[in-house]
């Protein structure tokens, strides 16, 4: 599973760097990779969740909210306090989070539905 872990967070960057540069096409290239590798930590159930946890420290804000979106229904005092602080700033990963945590608190989020 670590090795997922790790493709997570490298197709997590990559997306968001993507952004960065106004690449919408390998932006949506790495976005499907994401979804791809989140699936795969799930068929693992929530060891799979779990080890995703992992990356709640992980070097890079985009990283950790990345993470912290998928895991709201799974790990949800932790992924909200992670895009806590994240939605603190003032710049596309700030606002990713604010959205995130606003669709949690209208019951409309479904990255990781029961």
């Amino acid at each position: 599973m670590e090795k997922l872990v790790e493709e997570f967070a490298l197709h997590s960057a990559a997306q968001n760097d993507a952004v960065r540069q106004g690449d919408a096409k390998t932006a949506n290239k790495r976005a499907k990779k994401v979804n791809e590798t989140f699936d795969k930590l799930c068929a693992h159930g929530d060891a799979g969740r779990d080890a995703l946890a992992s990356l709640f420290i992980h070097p890079r804000m985009d990283v950790r909210v990345k993470a912290a979106a998928f895991l709201l229904r799974h790990r949800t005092d932790e992924a909200t306090d992670v895009l806590n602080e994240a939605a603190q700033g003032q710049d596309l990963v700030s606002f990713a989070a604010a959205e995130a945590l606003n669709r949690w608190a209208e019951g409309t989020w479904a990255l990781d539905p029961e």
